[in-house]
């Protein structure tokens, strides 16, 4: 833990086909997790993982983006792109959570939202933009964690909280270094510069105030490590549920509004 190694270097980390995904922590953090399926339209896209879970006696709803390790599971799970009937599924849960008073917790673990034409025929831009609505408005504690590699709007929609927390070796950004290099520079092979100026790391964001708090990791996660990770995870939420559970339903709301305020005012600066 706490070797300086380049933005490039996170953005691999983040991408390894071997790192811990959402249902690894889900399944480490809460006790009787229950997944639950469907957005009531079109089908249940798997690329994104709702469910119910408990950590003592609270009850949390989780919303969680979810990547395969094989090829058959990447296949299943559209390589953690989520499709617009995600984004509705996790709509649909958001609602839920609030008709219940339950927490939601969100996991951030993707390339994008799906770009294939049955995604933008079925309403995908609409989809995003309604979840960072519905989200924004919640009247219960949201938290969300970026556990890998968050990107794009298909990462954005489901990161509409009151608090975002960051493993410490994970990326979190607009669009991939990739994507910024062919459109700044029309030069796609320039990608480890661009991640160096897009601000991408979690030690980035913490001084921009985009996220509120590092998780510490190690380059290379043992299961003794994981175990480590997963409970201060854990700590964390159980810190942050506790405090917001004194706010009235109304300042929870301002308080989810004031912090995307004043990063948009930062950023403007």
């Amino acid at each position: 833990m706490g070797k300086e190694i380049s933005a490039w270097e996170k953005v691999e980390i983040a991408r390894n086909p071997k790192r811990k995904t959402s249902l690894d922590y889900i399944n480490s953090i809460f006790d009787d997790f229950i997944e639950l399926h469907g957005d009531r339209n079109f089908k249940d896209d798997k690329a994104i993982v709702c469910g119910l879970g408990k950590i003592g006696k609270q009850n949390f709803t989780i919303i969680a983006e979810q990547k395969g390790r094989t090829t058959k599971e990447n296949i299943e799970r559209n390589f953690g792109m989520p499709n617009p009937e995600s984004y509705r599924k996790a709509i649909r849960f958001m609602k839920q959570a609030e008709k219940f008073n339950r927490p939601v917790i969100t996991f951030i673990d993707t390339k994008g939202a799906y770009p294939g034409i049955g995604a933008e025929e079925r309403g995908q831009g609409e989809a995003i933009a309604k979840s960072m609505f519905e989200m924004a408005k919640l009247k219960v504690p949201v938290i969300s964690i970026v556990i890998g590699e968050g990107s794009s709007g298909g990462a954005l929609a489901i990161g509409v909280a009151n608090k975002v927390f960051m493993l410490e070796n994970a990326i979190y950004s607009i669009l991939s270094p990739e994507g910024y290099s062919s459109i700044l520079w029309k030069d796609s092979s320039r990608f480890k510069e661009a991640a160096e100026k897009m601000k991408l790391t979690a030690k980035d964001l913490y001084s921009l105030k985009v996220i509120d708090k590092i998780i510490k990791e190690p380059i290379e996660m043992q299961e003794e490590d994981f175990a480590k990770v997963s409970d201060d995870i854990k700590k964390e939420i159980k810190k942050e549920i506790s405090r917001m559970k004194k706010l009235s339903k109304d300042d929870v709301i301002e308080e989810r509004y004031s912090k995307f305020r004043n990063i948009k005012e930062l950023i403007e600066k």
